[in-house]
């Protein structure tokens, strides 16, 4: 069954890839835009999920993480003359005018600064729980969105970075997302993860089997704080602008991954990148909602911010009726979706195994 789900997952990538050919020469730029957003909302989903779904750490901090690597990246790929021209209040400083690296240094460069800051953040906060590293790793977000909009002469302060190489396409989006997912699902399925999993159904019974849960919570938020920084970059140069408001960088943005966690399942990697998917589509289409429009013949105004009340409703009934979310904590697998068109994969028994390997040997 292991080759099996090998090849359908080699063969299912390379048909995935050709569509994102076709999809860039047919699709609109509209649609094309929408369909590079939902793998950054699924990075941003999946490596959350590590820390809340899957690791049990209670963290609101998430949004930090994607400005820092947003800023990073964008400091990065602006050409000096550009940084010259756009710090208006404040000249630039130095050492940053002359720094210049392309897309990958740059992303990379942003998902390391956010991790480091991870582990910063993280040496003393960790050793809280529940509701007080909520707290914690919350203002953490807001104290990185505060000094963006303060330390003018590095962030450029209100004024933000414009003029954004717009790097970020289906491919480095898609392709992002991919490395994200071997990485992850990598960790889980190691021993470290098995840790993880173990530290989130209950941290004191993981001590006392000898799992140093300060380290292993400490190992996961750091990761995931790398791919929130890697997901800031492909969004920063997906928007091609950037600034420290709080509907762009704010604790809002933590909010919407959060709803896109726990609308896929809470723990279920598929369900992130499920939920970040219904979660872009419905985010961008409910767009028209804020316009005005023809309700069985009524002319309905349009009302600013009522994507968010549907979207905002939406969410509180499924916390009332599906708790679990779309997934719960199950995953995607080939062999469920076999059996749901009538085909049976024979599994081997570690029997059988053990059977074949002695007969080979004799």
């Amino acid at each position: 069954m292991k080759k099996i789900n090998y090849y359908l997952t080699l063969i299912f990538i390379i048909l995935f890839f050709l569509f994102l050919s076709y999809a860039q020469g047919n699709f609109s730029d509209y649609t094309l835009r929408i369909f590079m957003l939902i793998p950054i909302y699924a990075i941003m989903a999946v490596s959350l999920n590590l820390i809340n779904g899957i690791t049990g750490i209670f963290s609101l901090g998430h949004a930090g993480f994607v400005l820092l690597g947003a800023y990073t990246s964008a400091l990065l790929t602006l050409e000096p003359f550009q940084k010259e021209i756009s710090y208006i209040i404040v000249p630039i400083q130095p050492w940053l005018l002359n720094l210049h690296a392309n897309f990958l240094v740059a992303t990379l460069a942003g998902g390391l600064v956010a991790a480091i800051f991870a582990f910063l953040i993280g040496w003393p906060t960790l050793k809280l729980s529940g509701d007080y590293l909520a707290i914690a790793s919350l203002g953490f977000a807001e104290i990185a969105r505060v000094l963006a909009n303060n330390v003018i002469s590095v962030t450029n302060g209100p004024l933000g970075l414009k003029g954004l190489p717009n790097y970020t396409n289906l491919y480095w989006s898609w392709g992002w997302l991919l490395v994200t997912l071997i990485a992850i699902i990598s960790l889980i399925k190691s021993s470290y993860g098995r840790a993880l999993i173990a530290i989130r159904e209950d941290s004191i019974a993981a001590e006392s089997m000898g799992i140093n849960v300060f380290k292993h919570e400490l190992m996961a938020f750091v990761f995931g704080a790398f791919f929130a920084g890697i997901s800031g970059s492909l969004y920063a140069h997906w928007l091609t602008t950037i600034d420290p408001r709080i509907t762009t960088f704010g604790p809002l943005l933590t909010f919407y991954v959060l709803i896109m966690v726990v609308l896929g399942g809470l723990g279920s990697i598929t369900g992130s990148i499920i939920g970040a998917g219904v979660f872009a589509l419905m985010f961008e289409y409910l767009r028209s909602l804020e316009e005005p429009f023809n309700f069985f013949g009524i002319r309905v105004p349009g009302i600013p911010g009522m994507r968010m009340l549907v979207i905002s409703a939406i969410f509180i009934f499924i916390m009332i009726f599906w708790q679990k979310g779309i997934m719960g904590r199950a995953e995607f697998s080939w062999e469920k979706l076999l059996k749901l068109f009538g085909i049976k994969v024979k599994k081997q028994s570690l029997v059988d195994i053990y059977m074949k390997k002695e007969g080979e040997t004799k």
